[in-house]
């Protein structure tokens, strides 16, 4: 009730842009909202939100701040706000939209958020680690989801190809609506599939951010990430239910010189605990995130062998 009779106080009594950014960052502090889906502090997540909400670019000129708003304008920021407040949706799924390498992706809750770290590995065009000749040309996007990671690394690579994979159709139909977007239907395809169960060939790249959270952090998560479907975060008691699939099977996929890529976040020490034999290298980032691996093709070669029946 409280947040309510303060909204409505506020319709009244402020006028500008900057009125709205400062009363939209002060309720988001004040109720403790979390923030992780794109942005890590209230004022930008509320110039997110008030951008959002006057059909205004994100990066938005200061001189625009003094601009008076008419009461219209007001009342839908302030409901805005007010529903991210209330729901604890986060605010890419209320705004249906969300950034990725620099690049926009329509969003819903049939997909997780994009805000993996691979991001940067794509824009390094994943150097120093790809050592193939060339550019890799044929690459794969495992758990695709919203198809960020794939479509990125397809505007990053003009002339490669790029498979979409992922269990869920309701993902893949976002995701295709995605690669339309981009333009990209004559060198992306997204294709349902368990795991590597559609994949044919071999590629040069594998890139993943699967489902990799473990059972404990699954129960305290906070609540925006519960609005996130559950399949594309849990995988088992220690995170890693389909990551071990994963790495027993890839090399099989990858050229010889081929790289894979995988994001497990914090189940980065079980992982290297249930897998002692692998040579993991664990990328810095400039821009934050962690818990990401590169392995080379021919790392995986004798974990194959060991696990060829699997």
């Amino acid at each position: 009730m409280y947040l309510h009779q303060n909204a409505s106080a506020a319709i009244e009594e402020l006028s500008t842009i900057q009125d709205m950014l400062r009363w939209s960052a002060s309720r988001m502090n004040e109720f403790d909202i979390y923030f992780g889906h794109g942005t890590d502090n209230a004022w930008d997540e509320a110039r997110l939100l008030v951008t959002h909400a006057l059909m205004l670019p994100w990066e938005l000129s200061p001189e625009w701040y003094s601009a008076r708003l008419t009461r219209q304008e007001r009342e839908s920021v302030i409901a805005l706000v007010v529903e991210r407040i209330d729901s604890r949706f986060p605010a890419p799924y209320l705004t249906g939209q969300a950034w990725f390498c620099g690049l926009p992706f329509v969003v819903d809750e049939r997909v997780l958020i994009p805000r993996s770290p691979i991001a940067e590995l794509i824009q390094n065009e994943f150097l120093p680690w790809w050592q193939g000749e060339g550019k890799p040309q044929r690459m794969l996007d495992l758990c695709t989801g919203s198809g960020c990671i794939g479509i990125a690394c397809a505007v990053q690579f003009p002339d490669a190809e790029v498979e979409l994979l992922d269990i869920s159709f309701d993902a893949l139909t976002l995701a295709e609506e995605n690669i339309q977007r981009h333009g990209l239907g004559h060198r992306v395809q997204a294709l349902q599939s368990d795991l590597f169960a559609a994949a044919h060939g071999q590629y040069d790249l594998i890139v993943s951010n699967p489902p990799y959270v473990d059972a404990e952090d699954m129960a305290s998560l906070p609540e925006e990430f519960q609005h996130e479907p559950a399949l594309a975060l849990a995988a088992g008691e220690d995170g890693l239910d389909l990551v071990r699939i994963m790495l027993r099977q890839a090399r099989q996929y990858l050229s010889d010189d081929g790289l894979l890529v995988v994001e497990v976040g914090n189940s980065w020490p079980a992982l290297e605990a249930a897998f002692p034999e692998l040579p993991f290298v664990w990328p810095d980032f400039e821009r934050g995130g962690h818990g990401v691996f590169v392995l080379q093709a021919r790392e995986l070669e004798l974990l194959s062998e060991l696990h060829s029946d699997d």
